[in-house]
């Protein structure tokens, strides 16, 4: 066994920590010699790091876990399921609660959060919605309503703990509050029915937590929901692996692999002709209405039965076949790309995941947008100010008209205005909201005397079609990858997939290519998804990584091949500094288990920590930290116990008094290929483990 040592300073959180680093290669013995350095990170050689095939993190052993709680947070939607392991074909889907859209089927509630003035929790989802809207307009001012907040994760580039989320009223709270807030009343609701439901009594550490979140998210935005729910109190910090993080198309994959033939829409079964039936129907509105009309039945019992084994859509498959999972929620549109294992039914991601801000929420910026050219944008910024409760009420009402968007429609959308808006524009720019639509030469959108703004055909087409045209060229762009081409699928769930506009948009692009199946049940497919997840988390074999991961290390210098800038002399040896080290590449397959060692050796008796810093990167041409797109994304920490005190209480003896004088290896180990990337860390010494965590928030 060869060990290659270099030894360094590592550097981190304003204090120099000095480490040895270490690597095993089989086959030859050999110690490189010492390095004394005070002032930079010092990592080893050029050697690549290589995944042990199928080398387990740690031995599965398997928790008493009784329930499974899985909560899809949206962002316009949200709701909770649940399945107990002893019955896992059963999926209970949450109570129905109060309030709701006219015309709306409510699957989940509306991802809405109100405040006190003291910011304290008032209420969530319909509750909160309705409450605000009944608050008198100036007390309204000084209350904190919080609305499709999910958004402002996926939008910061720089997310910490205390990044701050912005209100209606425009007072500012820390997001990890915001969303802690949420999700520990989705805890007391869900805990409250399971425990209605269960025959015994269930211990907090019985039930595994599931939440979703878009494939696309980086690792800070994932890690800021699991801090956000040890906030909740949904686990302790000290059992992360009561809590998984489910990726949102992941979780469709896991569903539609037990989908019935009966439970699909298949609009690639009927012949289209610019978006119509040949007999000239519509077929997306009556197969929609039936598929609702099913789904409403099944929710009077609100529990689904799920095959046990894969579903009558699976069977036409064969090892090898490709398809797409295109996730159209409120905020994004996640689409990730899997190849069917069989006979065991297990998933293989083909392709990273992607996707963008492509979510039903572009719409309502088209449609604000479209007020603000006919109203003016600085009073639509006062009103909002001014009247937050009323402007909360027309985004409700343009989102009941948006849903019965349908292609072909000959007759207006009617979008009520409330009478606050009418009254307050006419005080506040001297004009009727008529007159302004007049004089806005906007043509496609007619005033009604009944104060409604009745938006055309063409206008709800150009309110669609950025949103539309966006998910498309996304989807189109994928299948031309060369490991992409041939998917025989395109699944479209999430609930902007319900949209007959998207749907025949779809079909029409890209039917020819694949067959576009929809699930009946399409919002609640992620939920669904999300239980199974948590109930086996390894039925995705295989997955992609999103981006280059490694630290920099430092190697010997050589001349042509090593820039000037970057050599270091040290003792009359000549050094590379600020060479990258991959752990792994973007785009790589790695297997569920699969890991990645690195082994390192404090320099100083009786130092308790070292600090790794981690760097990041979209590609894999880059050959030093320093090179552009790479950048600083997290640390490693290792607590590292004092020698003599892990001895005295452990199992060799002696070990106390040679821990000290023998050379310490502490080894860390990283896994990536989970839905989050994790880190383990033994003293080879002691055989004990190193308290090891990794951050990706504070950088």
């Amino acid at each position: 066994m060869l060990f290659f040592c270099k030894y360094g300073i590592l550097q981190g959180q304003g204090e120099e920590k000095e480490i040895k680093r270490w690597e095993r290669r089989e086959g030859m013995e050999e110690e490189r010699e010492e390095i004394h350095l005070s002032f930079i990170l010092i990592h080893p050689s050029s050697l690549s790091p290589s995944l042990s095939q199928r080398t387990e993190l740690r031995p599965r052993v398997a928790r008493p876990f009784s329930v499974v709680v899985a909560i899809d947070f949206g962002t316009t939607s949200s709701g909770y399921a649940f399945s107990f392991t002893e019955d896992p074909e059963a999926i209970h889907m949450m109570r129905r609660w109060e309030g709701g859209d006219p015309g709306v089927a409510n699957q989940k509630s509306p991802t809405c959060l109100l405040l006190t003035p003291e910011l304290r929790f008032h209420s969530f989802g319909f509750a909160a919605r309705d409450s605000y809207h009944d608050l008198d307009p100036e007390e309204a001012r000084h209350w904190l309503y919080f609305d499709k907040f999910k958004m402002k994760i996926h939008s910061t580039s720089d997310l910490t703990m205390v990044t701050e989320l912005e209100s209606v009223n425009g007072r500012r709270v820390r997001a990890i509050e915001v969303f802690a807030h949420a999700l520990r009343f989705f805890r007391e609701h869900a805990l409250k029915e399971v425990k209605d439901q269960s025959s015994s009594v269930l211990e907090g550490d019985e039930v595994r937590w599931v939440i979703t979140v878009p494939a696309v998210w980086r690792q800070p935005a994932k890690q800021f929901m699991r801090e956000a729910a040890y906030l909740a109190g949904l686990v302790s910090p000290d059992s992360p692996e009561q809590l998984l993080i489910a990726l949102e198309p992941e979780a469709a994959s896991i569903y539609c692999r037990k989908l019935r033939l009966h439970q699909v829409i298949d609009l690639s079964q009927r012949p289209m002709m610019n978006g119509l039936d040949l007999d000239g129907s519509r077929p997306f509105d009556s197969s929609f209405r039936q598929a609702r009309e099913q789904l409403r039945r099944a929710r009077h019992s609100r529990t689904f039965l799920v095959e046990s084994g894969t579903g009558e859509l699976w069977s036409e498959m064969q090892t090898g076949d490709k398809y797409i999972v295109a996730d159209c929620g409120g905020g994004t549109v996640d689409l990730t790309v899997h190849q069917i294992e069989q006979p065991q039914g297990t998933l293989k991601e083909l392709y990273k995941a992607s996707g963008g801000p492509y979510g039903a929420v572009g719409v309502d910026l088209a449609f604000e947008a479209m007020l603000c050219k006919i109203f003016g944008a600085d009073f639509i910024e006062t009103f909002k100010a001014k009247r937050p409760a009323a402007w909360v009420d027309l985004t409700i009402a343009f989102e009941a008209r948006k849903r019965t968007a349908a292609p072909g429609r000959a007759s207006a959308l009617n979008i009520s205005l409330p009478f606050s808006f009418i009254d307050f524009y006419k005080r506040h720019c001297g004009q009727s909201v008529e007159t302004a639509l007049r004089k806005s030469n906007m043509n496609i959108v007619k005033w009604s005397s009944q104060g409604m703004l009745r938006l055309t055909t063409e206008a709800m087409n150009e309110l669609f079609q950025p949103t539309i045209s966006n998910i498309i060229k996304h989807i189109e762009k994928l299948m031309q990858k060369e490991e992409v081409r041939g998917v025989r699928f395109l699944f479209l769930v999430g609930g902007f997939a319900e949209s007959p506009m998207l749907q025949r948009a779809v079909q029409n692009a890209l039917g020819q290519h694949c067959r576009i199946i929809i699930p009946q049940d399409v919002g609640l497919t992620i939920l669904k998804g999300a239980v199974l997840f948590g109930l086996d988390p390894t039925v995705v074999r295989v997955r992609r990584c999103p981006l280059t991961y490694g630290v920099g290390v430092l190697n010997r210098f050589v001349e042509g091949r090593h820039p000037r800038e970057k050599l270091l002399i040290k003792d009359g040896r000549e050094w590379c500094t600020d060479i990258l080290d991959r752990f792994v590449s973007v785009d790589q397959s790695v297997a569920l288990g699969e890991v990645v060692r690195r082994s390192y050796t404090p320099a100083r008796v009786g130092q308790r920590k070292i600090i790794i810093n981690i760097y990041c990167s979209p590609s894999d041409d880059m050959l030093y930290i320093t090179d552009p797109g790479v950048r600083k994304c997290g640390a490693i920490t290792l607590d590292l116990p004092e020698p003599g005190a892990a001895a005295a209480g452990g199992d060799g003896a002696g070990a106390g008094d040679g821990a000290g004088s023998e050379r310490r290896e502490i080894r860390a180990t990283m896994q990536f290929g989970d839905t989050e990337i994790k880190v383990m860390a033994v003293d080879v010494l002691t055989g004990r483990q190193v308290r090891a965590s990794i951050d990706f928030l504070s950088n």
